[in-house]
């Protein structure tokens, strides 16, 4: 593992763990998040988060929509964050399935096994801390690998797109909710923050098809698109950098690398039209 991709690792760990410990002062407060009335989660999903629970989506999309999650399967959620997906996987698999989530930042893992104990849900759902370019699961042992707007931020994808075909069974599935992005000006791929908000390290999205099909897996193709209009745009930003735009204001020390207020218009109108939310399916032959 090179220098710079550790480095990334803990710039985003500490953006994350900052954006959790602080939503409450300078984050959104609504589960979902930013996009949450545009992400595809339903009034029947939200109803999986047990009151008690303190689940907060960084999230782009739904992965579990119409996913096709059965009774009984195994379910693998890479960057699980504080838990969200993995309380919706659950009601889907039942008391006869399981859910995994993988996360390497470690204020989400205890959060997450906090929600789930809140949730009673300790004998289907686990969290285990590793990184998703080398995965702590068995080969062939899951159904269904999901992912909710993380794998752009990894520095090595096809790495993750490799451990993701060896996890799966022989005729499991993905459902991937992902940032793409198309044309991005170098100075917005090369700014730190604007990374670890899900947009600097993401890929086009021809690349990232070819990454899955390179990977051995099948079927491969893009079911679903939300293009981000500037209005989402900043409010994704701002929602994904909460120290940069309420640290002055709310006085909660949040610190870490954002954004200055003032550049918000200018990255917001380059961004329009280059980036949006994709969801992915294929699977494993």
């Amino acid at each position: 593992m090179s220098n710079g991709t550790e480095k990334k690792r803990i710039e985003i760990q500490t953006h994350y763990t900052n954006a959790l410990q602080h939503g409450s002062c300078c984050g959104p407060s609504a589960p979902a998040g930013v996009l949450a009335e545009t992400a595809g989660y339903t009034a029947e999903d939200l109803k999986a988060i047990a009151d008690g629970t303190k689940v907060t989506s960084f999230g782009c999309g739904n992965p579990l929509a119409f996913a096709g999650v059965r009774e009984g399967d195994v379910v693998l959620d890479l960057g699980s964050g504080a838990g969200f997906d993995l309380l919706i996987a659950a009601q889907k698999v039942g008391r006869t399935g399981s859910v995994i989530g993988i996360d390497m930042t470690d204020a989400m893992l205890d959060r997450a096994r906090a929600n789930i104990r809140a949730a009673g849900l300790e004998t289907v759902v686990e969290v285990r801390k590793g990184v998703i370019e080398e995965l702590p699961v068995e080969s062939a042992s899951v159904d269904w690998v999901i992912s909710n707007c993380v794998i752009n931020l990894s520095p090595e994808k096809p790495r993750v797109f490799a451990e993701i075909a060896r996890v799966l069974k022989p005729g499991g599935r993905i459902s991937i909710s992902d940032i793409v992005v198309q044309d991005l000006p170098d100075w917005v791929r090369e700014n730190a923050a604007l990374y670890s908000s899900c947009v600097g390290g993401a890929i086009s999205e021809e690349e990232y098809l070819a990454g899955l099909r390179n990977s051995g897996l099948a079927d491969v193709s893009v079911t679903e698109r939300l293009v981000y209009d500037v209005g989402t745009l900043v409010g994704l930003v701002e929602s994904e950098l909460p120290q940069a735009q309420a640290a002055a204001s709310c006085g909660c020390g949040c610190g870490g690398s954002g954004l200055p207020k003032e550049q918000l218009a200018q990255v917001a109108k380059e961004m329009k039209g280059k980036i949006w939310s994709a969801k992915f399916t294929g699977r494993k032959p």
